[in-house]
């Protein structure tokens, strides 16, 4: 038990959560009472600090010019500073602050400038609704992106890259997911019009066709526009802040300088490099904002807190878990109609080509966008010369 506690002390710890967050989900999520002094005393024991023993500014600067050369420079200083302490750096945000300020001033300047504004929204409580949509602007590259964020608490449910965000057994397949490790269905979900979105609206329907409230059965799945699905899409241009823009950017480079004609051959190649890196991303993004603490705003309409603790601790917020509880077999039925991602993340021949080709030159997987771009463009250039032969 006491093996089992410290282990959730250290990874709530790492997620940047504060002592009265991480006490509390120890108690309601886990059925763990601690004191504060306790939790205090445990987290010395295990050697973890917020205000002492701070890693060496040297090394935090190298790990802020390393994030800065990928997705990273879209951060501003709080998000940098939350991607610090989930990487074990111990550090505080003043000190991060001022680095970007010397190592990134044109970045922080660009971010200064601009401002979101948003429409005002209430929901009831977490799992009351659900906001599913698919994300297009990598779509031209081969790279389809879908998600779901919880109405209530913001927090991101799902958010997966793939070859495609067309096939409606695709998107059920994250939705069943995420039904299978909540064990439960939301109240409502809310998407729109597209018809990647027919099997995900028969089995929301199909799982509340038991319940008598207002919003049962039939009701249970709303459709509208996309610009009218408000929750997810903020989020979309958060995530554009943040992600989107730096692999938009990339990939326009490599157009411009001739190396991508948008032919099958080319989308493939480049979700054979990149793929796995931006679903990578994307976990970390999903992970980062999670964590991280939303606040208070004239232009948002309240709760206000970390969208983790939000979602898990409702009462907290004077709220209740919307959350509909299904059965195992009901999950079994409906995830028979859904395909889930495999292991390819390309068409298979161009996949099975690429890697007799790497395996042949002794080439390795790439782990940072710049080995990314020198395989692709390596690949690309031995199959068009194969091609020509």
């Amino acid at each position: 038990m006491a093996q089992e506690c410290e282990r959730f002390i250290r990874c709530y710890f790492h997620l940047g959560l504060t002592y009265e967050e991480i006490l509390n989900i120890l108690l309601f999520n886990h059925n763990i009472l601690i004191s504060k002094r306790t939790l205090s005393r445990k987290l010395r024991n295990l050697g973890l600090f917020r205000r002492k023993y701070h890693t060496d500014v040297i090394d935090i600067a190298c790990f802020l010019q390393q994030e800065l050369q990928q997705s990273g420079n879209l951060h501003g200083y709080r998000w940098m500073h939350l991607k610090c302490i989930q990487n074990g750096i111990n550090t505080d945000k003043e000190t991060v602050r001022l680095l970007l300020g010397i190592l990134d001033p044109d970045g922080v300047e660009i971010r200064a400038r601009k401002k979101l504004q948003r429409r005002l929204y209430q929901v009831r409580g977490p799992n009351y609704m659900w906001h599913v949509d698919s994300y297009d602007k990598l779509k031209p590259y081969g790279i389809c992106i879908n998600g779901c964020i919880d109405g209530f608490s913001r927090r991101v449910l799902w958010l997966d890259a793939y070859t495609t965000s067309s096939d409606p057994a695709v998107i059920a397949g994250y939705y069943m997911n995420t039904v299978r490790s909540q064990m439960g269905c939301p109240r409502i979900i809310r998407a729109d019009h597209g018809t990647e979105n027919t099997h995900i609206r028969q089995m929301q329907q199909f799982l509340r066709r038991s319940q008598d409230d207002a919003f049962a059965k039939d009701k249970s799945f709303m459709q509208g526009t996309s610009q009218n699905n408000q929750r997810i899409e903020c989020w979309w241009g958060m995530l554009r802040k943040h992600f989107t823009q730096f692999w938009m950017d990339l990939f326009a480079q490599i157009k411009e300088e001739g190396h991508f004609s948008g032919d099958h051959l080319d989308k493939s190649l480049l979700q054979f490099c990149f793929l796995n890196m931006i679903q990578g991303e994307l976990d970390t993004v999903v992970k980062e904002w999670n964590a991280h603490r939303i606040a208070p705003s004239r232009n948002r309409h309240g709760p206000f807190g970390r969208p983790l603790v939000m979602h898990t601790m409702p009462q907290l917020y004077g709220a209740e878990n919307f959350l509909v509880e299904v059965q195992q077999d009901e999950i079994d039925v409906c995830s028979s109609e859904c395909i889930f991602k495999g292991r390819y993340p390309c068409d298979k021949d161009v996949f099975d080509l690429c890697s007799i080709m790497m395996e042949e030159r002794l080439m390795s997987v790439p782990s940072t966008v710049e080995e990314g771009i020198n395989l692709y463009n390596s690949l690309r250039r031995m199959i068009l010369d194969e091609i020509d032969l």
